[in-house]
């Protein structure tokens, strides 16, 4: 058989149709509220994909969701903040590539539960207006954490709040950013011998379905009364994360 295959190892049609349906429904998220639909899509994965491929697939995924976002915005890209987040991307995923590949499965799973409520729970970070070089530091810090827990969003947009930018401007540049970090971790998991073949297929799916999302997101999910709309996403959030939390207690236990 071919290393490239529609169905990915031990993952069923179902599986296969779920990921690919909440792919559009967390792009969607995206597309109307800007970030959410990274760390989202990353519980759900989480609890269906074995602990080595979570993060390099869902980095793939991620990568054409942003790209979408990043080209559509293109011309309004702060790129004075790219450049030096580029620059210590490439460091952090140089140092967090070389450490992720030796941690156990079990200790995955938990760093990601834990930061999915992390990410749904904890008061937004307030960093100030950093320089150039603190930027680049800032992406090395993100680009490194993204190897171990996928899903840095909240971070990086932390990162640019308080900078001076117009909405188009920040939902630009956030996506470039995030977009040339997602490329550099899957090359570096590629480099580091991840085969992403079996997968293709999953990718593909995925990917499609969350293009769909971003073009029809901010339409049906501002529908919902935002109060209403953000209580039901931590909660979610929040079983997604205790689940995962369990099902790897009962792991270790068995």
């Amino acid at each position: 058989m071919s290393d490239l295959a529609l169905l990915p190892p031990d993952l069923g049609p179902w599986p296969f149709l779920l990921l690919s349906a909440v792919s559009f429904f967390t792009s969607g998220l995206t597309a109307a509220m800007g970030l959410g639909g990274g760390v989202a899509l990353l519980a759900v994965m989480a609890t269906l994909l074995p602990p080595l491929a979570l993060i390099p697939v869902h980095g793939v995924v991620q990568w054409g969701s942003n790209a979408g976002r990043a080209a559509i915005q293109w011309r309004h890209v702060a790129w004075r903040l790219v450049l030096p987040f580029v620059v210590g991307s490439l460091v952090g995923a140089l140092v967090g590539g070389q450490m992720v590949i030796a941690l156990p499965g079990w200790l995955l799973k938990s760093v990601v539960a834990l930061f999915v409520l992390y990410a749904t729970w904890a008061p937004k970070l307030r960093l100030g207006d950093l320089k150039p070089l603190a930027f680049g530091v800032g992406g090395a810090l993100a680009t490194f954490l993204t190897m171990f827990v996928g899903a840095t969003g909240p971070f990086v947009g932390a990162l640019l709040a308080p900078k001076p930018l117009d909405r188009l401007q920040l939902v630009g540049t956030f996506a470039v950013c995030m977009t040339l970090q997602h490329g550099l971790k899957i090359l570096a998991f590629g480099l580091l011998g991840f085969a992403f073949g079996p997968w293709a297929g999953l990718i593909v799916a995925m990917t499609a379905t969350g293009f769909l999302g971003t073009l029809a997101g901010t339409r049906l999910l501002r529908r919902l009364p935002e109060r209403t709309f953000r209580t039901g996403f931590k909660w979610v959030m929040t079983l997604l994360a205790l689940q995962l939390l369990a099902s790897t207690a009962w792991g270790l236990l068995e």
